[in-house]
């Protein structure tokens, strides 16, 4: 999935729109937030694979989305995925977009969408 069709995604899923809040030398990284309580669910950045570990210049589309642990764990097995380049290593993983099946890529989307929702209490009655 490139980066356009996973933007065009949520925006047809969710009716989210990616912003970009960043200084004009970052305006190429979308920001994925929810629109009641503004919390992100997905970065895009566009940087060199030697960020991730890797002993690469070539620069590759990357997608970071929070991700619970034993999720993680599992997916940092796969390729594709990594421990997450500027966010915390704990709680999201980053996603080299032209590595990873769509299916799987739309759960992880799905799974960060859901972690960082709204959460409603219910009302005592």
């Amino acid at each position: 999935m490139t980066k356009e069709s996973l933007l065009e995604f949520v925006e047809q899923e969710y009716g989210i729109k990616a912003d970009y809040p960043f200084s004009k030398e970052y305006t190429a990284s979308p920001v994925l937030r929810h629109l009641d309580n503004k919390k992100w669910f997905a970065l895009g950045m566009y940087i060199p694979k030697n960020k991730l570990g890797e002993n690469s210049e070539k620069k590759v589309w990357v997608f970071n989305f929070k991700c619970e642990q034993l999720l993680r764990s599992a997916l940092l097995e796969k390729k594709g995925f990594y421990v997450a380049y500027h966010m915390s290593k704990e709680h999201w993983i980053s996603v080299v977009l032209e590595e990873v099946e769509d299916e799987e890529l739309l759960f992880v989307l799905s799974s960060s969408f859901e972690l960082t929702k709204a959460k409603y209490k219910k009302k005592n009655t």
